[in-house]
């Protein structure tokens, strides 16, 4: 027994010698070990032969390459044009929503609850059907119908960062510009608003990224072959005949490439306006 415990003491006593990097060295070896067991699990088990002709079918990939620089345009397209929509609108809702008067401030307040609490696909499909019957309008192009379409409801979220973008700015700059004669709207217009968009640029770029996945929402739209989005061609060859598996993967690969340079962008952006993260 008095054995048992000395042994017992000296293994506790030897736990309690071991210095922090040696046990942080012990625990990423466990790590590593558990990663190449997994790793060497998943290259047994996988069935390699059947996961190249359902995701990497040549034949499936030169039928669907040729609409994408095509599908690819109307994307980013779509989202600029929701992005301008939704950041113009946003700015307005911002500012009525730091009004002095009630009635914007409760204007601005309802819109901005309403399109985030209802599903975007909803807002797509009203513009798509409901709004042109009821109506009885025709949009001059499809790009005005989608930019109206997601920009509205981008708007409801740009104009929480904005509003939050202008409250962040020192009030005492504002003291400032109005002691040197400035009015409301110019000390606003030249001292209140530039700052507050150096401050909520990455979040704004990160809702460019939202936005541009969003684009995929009209894919239920009744759109000409000439004005289809990366996600459109995607549906459209997944149901072909032979397409597979493979046209979702090359959709993919076609979103990363536009994202990873977006998201890279709004990296930057936070380190060089040391904003962390959305404000």
């Amino acid at each position: 027994m008095t054995s048992a415990s000395s042994d017992a003491r000296a293994a506790l006593a030897a736990r309690a010698r071991m210095s922090p990097r040696r046990r942080a060295e012990l625990s990423r070896r466990i790590q590593y070990g558990i990663l190449i067991v997994l790793g060497l699990v998943i290259v047994v088990t996988t069935q390699w032969d059947r996961v190249a002709e359902v995701f990497l079918n040549p034949e499936s990939i030169k039928a669907i390459l040729p609409a994408i620089p095509r599908a690819a345009l109307n994307t980013v397209m779509y989202t600029l044009g929701a992005f301008a929509v939704g950041l113009t609108l946003g700015t307005a809702l911002a500012l009525m929503k730091l009004s002095s008067i009630r009635v914007w401030r409760a204007l601005a307040t309802g819109y901005i609850e309403f399109f985030r609490g209802i599903p975007a696909l909803l807002v797509v499909f009203a513009y798509g059907y409901a709004i042109p019957t009821a109506f009885e309008i025709r949009f001059s192009s499809v790009l005005l119908q989608i930019s109206l379409a997601l920009g509205m409801v981008s708007a409801a979220y740009i104009a929480e960062t904005v509003r939050a973008g202008l409250q962040a700015v020192p009030k005492g700059q504002v003291e400032a510009a109005r002691s040197l004669g400035m009015s409301s709207g110019a000390t606003m217009r030249r001292i209140v608003i530039p700052q507050a968009f150096r401050m909520v640029l990455p979040p704004l770029t990160n809702e460019i990224v939202l936005l541009l996945k969003d684009t995929s929402l009209v894919f239920g739209l009744g759109l000409a072959t000439t004005d289809y989005e990366l996600t459109k061609v995607g549906r459209t060859a997944l149901s072909s005949a032979g397409g597979g598996l493979t046209s979702i993967l090359v959709i993919g690969i076609a979103y990363l490439l536009i994202t990873i340079p977006l998201s890279a962008l709004t990296r930057h952006l936070e380190r060089t306006t040391g904003s962390k993260g959305h404000v």
